[in-house]
């Protein structure tokens, strides 16, 4: 397996904490761990394998962070890549957009080899954008009302995209 980069933003922290357990889970390694507010462009390109993770602020909005670092990318230069993309969000107080952030990173690398899809089983939510066929397209974590699954989301994902890394 060809080291996997995983590029995180971050404001209050918990998504940090998140892509850190990620990494142990896979081998440290296995992986290089990112801040998206402090990497490049390159540094992103320079992996064939990534995991993006981004938390959901305000109205199902993407990480400041995110923002401006996917403004520099067009959608083409992930095609040849395979992604597995990780949400954090509130299904209580945003029950409407829990973890949309998932969304707003599939919109910008869609034409990559997305793996990583997720049941919504088991989450108590009104809507999120985050669902395609069914299906979170990646994982969702909910660390405000549900951190007590974290731990056993993160191993059974990981054990689930593993071998569809290249």
């Amino acid at each position: 397996m060809k080291k996997i980069g995983i590029f995180y933003g971050s404001d209050g922290g918990n998504t940090q904490n998140v892509c850190q357990k990620i990494a142990k889970v896979f081998g440290e390694e296995n992986v290089a761990l990112f801040d998206i507010a402090k990497a490049t462009k390159e540094d992103v390109l320079g992996f064939e394998n990534l995991i993006l993770a981004s938390s959901t602020y305000g109205s199902g909005d993407l990480q400041d962070d995110w923002e401006g670092a996917l403004a520099q990318f067009q959608a083409s230069d992930f095609a040849s890549k395979t992604i597995a993309l990780v949400g954090v969000g509130d299904q209580d107080t945003y029950s409407d957009t829990f973890c949309d952030s998932l969304f707003h990173l599939y919109e910008k690398v869609k034409q990559a080899k997305i793996i990583g899809q997720t049941a919504v089983e088991g989450y108590e939510f009104s809507d999120s954008q985050a669902v395609i066929d069914g299906m979170f397209i990646g994982l969702a974590l909910d660390e405000d009302n549900q951190d007590d699954l974290t731990d056993s989301r993160i191993q059974n994902w990981v054990a689930q995209i593993k071998p569809l890394f290249a």
